[in-house]
């Protein structure tokens, strides 16, 4: 297993990068190709025990920075580790491609190194998100690859998200939500209302019909389906609600003696409580629709986050992503008829 690793991108690149691929090099025996520029990349490296782990570095001098506009920097730049990276999935010499660098740039570098898998209209970017659940999470999508989505796409999402769900989250018959207003289904805008009937009579996905943004973190669904602006604003509004509860927390315990001492007792249940919360432990988020595994992981991510992010492409790539997702979309025109 050989995941290409973009050393450049991301807010605490290059050093968490690499600390994270060598963690995770050692943690999951895969071989991972640290690909930015080379004399930076030798020096991280050098900070690292890497005896017995399988990192080279693959030479790429320009850098895709998270403030740039994604396809004109793409296009400015094809020498960017970004689309180095991609090109060695491309050409079969890596199984999945790893960045925390800009989102967008991931986006536009997976389209023109890539490509979309046959018959996908628009790749969508999906996220693992906690909920009190059998599985104790959701698969919500899409979460900021595109703003604007016709019903079409939003279907296609739900297929999408449905074969991700069940084929690589081993969740059996997964239950697929649409992220609305209101449980009823003439509630919602215009394209809420017009993408219900079709993942109502779908022959292949399990629709459970619309669900609130309340009812998220309750399990009411596996996969949760929604355009990438109302996804990208729901993640980080819940990330922000997370982070506030654990400092009033904190802040409470420490303002009453008496409650340091149960917070002492209760100190594994707390450090629990938070990685529950904590999006480190999922890594990165798929990009699905594209003819590779791609990952994009959060901006911030720490060594930590890097090394679940590449823990998600091993285990997309073992289970095949690409070919699960061109699959289901025929088994979905032979069971739907379109």
């Amino acid at each position: 297993m050989k995941i290409a690793l973009d050393v450049m991108g991301g807010d605490h690149a290059p050093a968490a990068i690499v600390h994270g691929a060598v963690w995770a090099a050692r943690d999951f025996g895969v071989a991972i190709q640290l690909v930015g520029q080379p004399d930076i990349v030798t020096a991280e490296l050098a900070k690292h025990d890497t005896r017995g782990l399988h990192l080279t570095i693959v030479p790429a001098s320009q850098v895709i920075e998270m403030d740039e506009s994604p396809v004109a920097a793409v296009k400015a730049k094809p020498d960017s580790s970004m689309s180095v990276a991609l090109q060695l999935v491309k050409k079969g010499e890596s199984d999945a491609f790893v960045t925390a660098g800009n989102s967008g740039g991931a986006l536009a570098a997976a389209l023109f190194g890539l490509g979309r898998i046959k018959g996908i209209k628009r790749p969508a970017l999906g996220t693992i998100f906690p909920t009190d659940s059998k599985y104790g999470f959701c698969f919500l999508l899409d979460v900021g690859a595109n703003s604007d989505v016709r019903h079409e796409h939003l279907h296609q999402f739900a297929l999408m998200g449905h074969h991700y769900a069940r084929h690589v989250l081993d969740i059996p018959a997964p239950r697929v939500g649409l992220l609305s207003i209101g449980e009823e289904e003439e509630k919602g805008n215009l394209l809420t209302q017009r993408v219900s009937p079709l993942l109502r009579d779908s022959n292949v996905i399990n629709f459970v019909g619309n669900v609130e943004g309340k009812d998220i973190p309750t399990g009411m669904a596996d996969v949760i389906v929604t355009d990438g602006f109302t996804g990208n604003v729901y993640i980080k509004g819940a990330e922000g609600v997370a982070w506030i509860i654990q400092k009033f927390l904190e802040r409470e315990i420490k303002a009453r003696p008496t409650a340091l001492l149960g917070a002492l007792l209760a100190r594994g249940a707390i450090k629990a409580f938070r990685t529950r919360l904590d999006y480190r432990e999922f890594g990165g988020g798929p990009l699905l629709g594209v003819n590779g595994v791609v990952i994009v992981a959060h901006g911030r991510s720490d060594p930590y986050a890097l090394r679940h992010a590449i823990r998600v492409a091993k285990q997309a790539a073992e289970h095949n992503l690409v070919s699960v997702i061109a699959n289901g979309l025929d088994e979905s025109i032979s069971a739907n008829g379109k």
